[in-house]
């Protein structure tokens, strides 16, 4: 007899969609009371047991991703290329003087003065001149957020000034045209090398 034949007597319960027979088979196999506990099923360890198995530690200081310059390595850098630049000035006036007291001597173009100053000036104008860009370089490089454009504007603008103060200034044009090309070998090389030797120097940490 199943559970749909008409030929079944129907009672209350049966018309609900009730089936005894379930129920019947659940009940011979009874579950004991505590089952799965002893196991550890369902059983949810309490919260302050996740926050006492971590250590404190102490709070991590936020690392920054702005370049370090080595000290060392720059000031290496500064002091060649202070090097470089006096060598360049005292070779470059030395060469003008040379070739004024040429013309000098045969005296087919006239008396042309010599600089203004001597070639080891010249040198140690330049080197002291290297010396105060790599200072001003490292000091851009702490205050400003883009050292190398800064870096690159007042150097350009010191080096143009530089070339036409001698040349509008100066009483004989031989005289201005000798010290603002020894100007320019100065200027140059500060302009290129200083940060050059810098961006060399840094390290991220």
């Amino acid at each position: 007899m199943y559970p749909n034949d008409p030929n079944k007597p129907r009672t209350a319960r049966y018309d609900r969609g009730y089936d005894p027979e379930p129920q019947a088979y659940s009940q011979s196999y009874p579950q004991q009371p505590g089952y799965g506990q002893d196991q550890g099923y369902g059983q949810q360890p309490p919260a302050d047991q996740y926050y006492a198995a971590a250590p404190a530690q102490p709070p991590r200081r936020p690392r920054s991703n702005r370049p370090q310059v080595n000290p060392t390595m720059f000031i290496g850098g500064v002091l060649a290329t202070a090097i470089v630049t006096g060598l360049a000035a005292w070779l470059v006036a030395w060469l003008i003087r040379l070739v004024i007291e040429r013309v000098n001597e045969t005296g087919k173009l006239g008396v042309w003065n010599p600089m203004a100053n001597d070639e080891y000036w010249f040198a140690v104008v330049a080197f002291l001149c290297a010396l105060f860009a790599g200072a001003l370089w490292y000091v851009l490089q702490l205050a400003t957020p883009s050292p190398n454009q800064f870096f690159s504007w007042i150097v350009g603008l010191l080096i143009i000034a530089a070339v036409l103060i001698p040349l509008l200034l100066s009483r004989d044009w031989t005289t201005g045209i000798s010290t603002a090309i020894i100007h320019a070998v100065i200027g140059l090389p500060i302009l290129f090398l200083v940060p050059a030797m810098g961006t060399k120097s840094m390290e991220r940490r």
